[in-house]
């Protein structure tokens, strides 16, 4: 079976007979629990003409569960919005409710802008 020397770290040779290479592990990092999640609330009117946009910032995990979040608070709201680098948009002026809805959930929820 032949070993796979791409993932060696550090070394290039060596002649010591008892020599264990170092690999690297790729590690899978989870959504963490919404106890454990640090997320930022604020309003956003930069380079949408005018409109204003609600933020969520700061989620760390698996995108398809930061999707999960937003639809949550999408149909909560009644409102559109999106999911762009790992953040969430949500369509109008929700800054309080979507603050209410997430400290329901368990979050850890700072507002950010002034609020």
């Amino acid at each position: 079976m032949k070993k796979n020397k791409k993932n060696r770290v550090n070394v290039v040779y060596s002649t010591n007979p008892d020599f264990q290479f170092e690999e690297e592990h790729d590690e899978i990092a989870g959504t963490l629990e919404p106890a454990k999640q640090q997320l930022y609330v604020s309003l956003d009117r930069k380079n949408r003409g005018g409109k204003e946009v609600t933020l969520v910032e700061g989620f760390i995990g698996f995108d398809e569960d930061l999707k999960i979040l937003a639809k949550a608070l999408k149909s909560k709201c009644g409102v559109g919005g999106s999911v762009k680098n790992s953040e969430v948009m949500i369509q109008g002026n929700f800054v309080e409710k979507v603050h209410a809805i997430l400290l329901d959930k368990g979050y850890k929820v700072k507002k950010k802008g002034g609020y």
